[in-house]
């Protein structure tokens, strides 16, 4: 066999995304998971009070609502997302499951989408990391998105920002690593990633647009938004946004 020959029947670089496990993503985050071999959730990193980590945007009939977790911070600010417990007392899954039937009982697929994520949300007596996590495979399977997810804190390493993600890519057998474009401050620069001799490139993706209830559409709900409207055509819209990626 040439060398022109084994180049074609050699197997792609396999290409790594490193993301926190933030609560219901937007399209893009599973745009993201769909692009990679495999998409490793971040989850032994800090938690961020009021950040993705625990809350995201739904569409009701007076505009966009946040969903929040109530998340125990007193006396815990150093904890990572792994270690962050919903408030037991706070009744969440109760309560968000209230408002999601509130604000999509008149959505084409909000039977369907309920019967799958309502035990997702259960999840939280596990956690906040645990919460997040459920939910984001409940939405991979309801979109048909393959996804092969794991945890940081499986495979952890000592290092720090982007010799961590160059050293998670060696862990995972990855030459190429795909980030978000809202990296590339710290990334650019940073030669960890081709001292370990990993590719990087950036993600482009532009936002789609779905049919939604209440008035115009809204972008940047969380992804719960275009499976309760859309759900067979979900998987095609949230690909209809990806771009060609850019080199690092």
């Amino acid at each position: 066999m040439s060398a022109a020959e084994q180049s074609r029947a050699a197997p792609a670089p396999r290409t790594l995304a490193i993301m926190q496990p933030t609560f219901l993503p937007w399209v893009g985050y599973f745009a993201l998971i769909d692009r990679v071999d495999r998409f490793v959730l971040l989850d032994d990193v800090q938690f961020d009070k009021r950040s993705w980590q625990q809350r995201n945007r739904i569409k009701t009939a007076n505009g966009p609502l946040w969903l929040t977790v109530p998340v125990l911070t007193k006396g815990r600010r150093d904890q990572t997302i792994l270690e962050a417990e919903v408030q037991p007392d706070a009744r969440f899954a109760e309560t968000a499951l209230k408002t999601l039937e509130h604000a999509y009982a008149k959505a084409a697929y909000f039977a369907p989408v309920m019967d799958r994520i309502a035990p997702a949300f259960e999840a939280g007596e596990e956690g906040l990391c645990a919460l997040n996590i459920a939910l984001i495979e409940a939405l991979c399977d309801l979109t048909g998105l393959q996804a092969d997810l794991v945890r940081s804190s499986a495979t952890p390493v000592p290092s720090t920002k982007a010799q961590r993600l160059a050293d998670l890519c060696t862990v995972h057998g990855a030459r190429r690593y795909l980030s978000p474009p809202g990296s590339k401050d710290y990334l650019d620069g940073d030669p960890a990633l081709g001292e370990a001799g990993v590719e990087l490139a950036y993600f482009n993706y532009t936002h789609p647009v779905w049919p939604q209830l209440h008035g115009a559409f809204e972008p940047y709900m969380c992804t719960l938004d275009l499976v309760m409207n859309a759900l067979p055509d979900s998987l095609e819209i949230i690909r209809s946004g990806v771009g060609e990626d850019s080199a690092g």
